[in-house]
């Protein structure tokens, strides 16, 4: 099927299953904007995103019925939350109604007759696409974009752009119960950003060699005249970017890198930084941006910005305009002369970078890191070496205890007191507190003014930061 947005004589209303996930509230939006009937239903319907789709003028069903899809809609996008069992999809099955996945749907009425630029990899998916997505925006490129968190320069996370360019987040995860596929294989790629490759995902990934199949495959999928822009600190990114067909660019801190950053300088207010592209000066930078992985983001953003003829000057005034991404290094306010960032960090890796980019911004100050192990992967045993390592980069720790810990099998599941115990004999204090008001009270009674705290967890801590502040109240 091959659909272009608003000019089909065969698809006019379109129903999307589980429309409040963010990414499908995202799709819908985009949908509604290209002038189709857009109606679809979920099961928990709450704001943000049930706002938002009333404001835009798209009906929400609340739960799910068969009769929703009466009379039948032109085209289902089912969520890949859903699966066998849900009446609506065994309803569509049933009737033989047509329907896709998202990155289908994002695929044929988004990205196709565009140029396809996606930002892939576990780590920094979102700010980099934010940041390529604003340096485009901002070079007057118009570009279209889809992403999976709201980029302070837009305030929202899609566009659909009048522009050349589609900017995607490349996101691993499988696309539908009849598509176990990674979303990115979908997504026609004609310049791929690879930020990094680790063991993520442990409810649908095995292990890391599982992961690294999906990767290649996404690579053998970049056209031959198409580039992979390659992060070349990462040894498994640089195994398997050796297999690509296309133009492969590289950057990173390591040596043999085609772009590199120098007489990196930061402080609490921006990073500076020199780029030279294969040993000659490209240009001198500046970004709100902290800690090294955020200088390798920028460096993947400049290195595809030039490849997409963009000039220093133009790159330039992109980065230093950038706002960051919501729910990444996010300054949330101060109570009692402490500040409190929010981040959604929750593999071991992004924590270590998160932490170390507090420490880049704040040398001088005590550092709190708090961290919920929310997520499938962050529950995993095979983690708490690496969480005792990255947490110790912190000051003092607080953690809670797992989430719905009963989701992971007990011999696979991660021993918050083992790590507890880990940052204490590398001298890190650390307590295990639940996410409700006696952790709002522990950290105020426990913090001194000066230091920073950093809440860190895919949730939202049952609203513990918001409490924090409003005790200033």
């Amino acid at each position: 099927m091959t659909i272009s947005p608003g000019n089909s004589d065969s698809i006019h209303n379109i129903y999307l299953i589980a429309i409040c996930g963010t990414g499908m509230t995202a799709l819908a939006g985009m949908l509604k904007e290209c002038g189709y009937d857009v109606t679809g239903s979920d099961q928990n319907v709450y704001p943000p995103m049930s706002t938002f789709l009333d404001k835009i003028g798209i009906n929400v069903n609340i739960g799910y019925d068969e009769q929703h899809l009466e009379p039948p809609p032109d085209l289902v996008v089912v969520g890949n939350a859903m699966s066998r069992g849900n009446p609506e999809v065994e309803a569509v099955l049933e009737k033989k109604l047509n329907y896709i996945s998202l990155p289908v749907a994002l695929k044929e009425f988004f990205i196709r007759g565009k140029y396809s630029c996606v930002v892939t990899g576990t780590h920094g998916k979102t700010t980099t696409s934010s940041i390529l997505a604003w340096v485009l925006e901002s070079a007057g490129r118009d570009p279209g974009f889809f992403i999976g968190g709201i980029p302070e320069n837009f305030g929202r996370g899609f566009k659909v752009g009048k522009g050349d360019h589609f900017v995607s987040e490349g996101d691993e995860y499988d696309s539908a119960f009849f598509d176990k596929g990674s979303k990115f294989l979908h997504y026609l790629p004609d310049l791929v950003i690879l930020n990094n490759i680790e063991f993520d995902h442990a409810d649908i990934f095995n292990n890391l060699d599982e992961i690294k199949i999906s990767f290649s495959r996404m690579i053998r999928l970049i056209p031959r005249n198409g580039y992979l822009v390659s992060c070349w600190d990462d040894s498994v990114v640089r195994e398997l970017s050796k297999q690509s067909y296309c133009n492969l660019v590289t950057f990173g801190a390591n040596p043999e890198a085609e772009w590199r950053a120098e007489d990196i300088v930061a402080d609490n207010q921006v990073t500076r930084f020199t780029v030279f592209h294969k040993s000659t000066l490209f240009g001198k930078f500046e970004t709100p941006l902290h800690g090294q992985h955020m200088i390798n983001n920028c460096l993947s953003v400049i290195a595809s910005a030039h490849l997409l003829e963009l000039s220093a000057e133009e790159i330039s005034k992109g980065l230093k305009s950038f706002k960051n991404v919501r729910r990444r290094m996010q300054y949330l306010g101060e109570v009692k002369d402490v500040q409190i960032f929010d981040d959604f960090a929750h593999h071991p890796t992004e924590v270590k970078a998160t932490i170390g980019s507090v420490r880049s911004k704040f040398p001088q100050k005590k550092i709190w890191a708090i961290f919920e192990p929310r997520t499938s992967t962050s529950k995993r045993k095979i983690f708490e070496d690496k969480y005792v390592e990255a947490l110790s980069v912190a000051d003092s720790v607080v953690m809670t205890p797992l989430f719905a810990q009963e989701k992971v099998p007990e011999n696979e599941r991660l021993s918050i007191e083992n790590v507890r115990e880990g940052l204490s004999r590398r001298g890190i204090p650390a307590w295990v507190v639940a996410a409700d008001d006696e952790m709002a009270n522990f950290l105020l009674e426990k913090v001194s003014p000066g230091d920073v705290l950093l809440f860190m967890s895919n949730g939202d801590f049952n609203q513990v930061p918001q409490k924090m502040l409003n005790s200033n109240k």
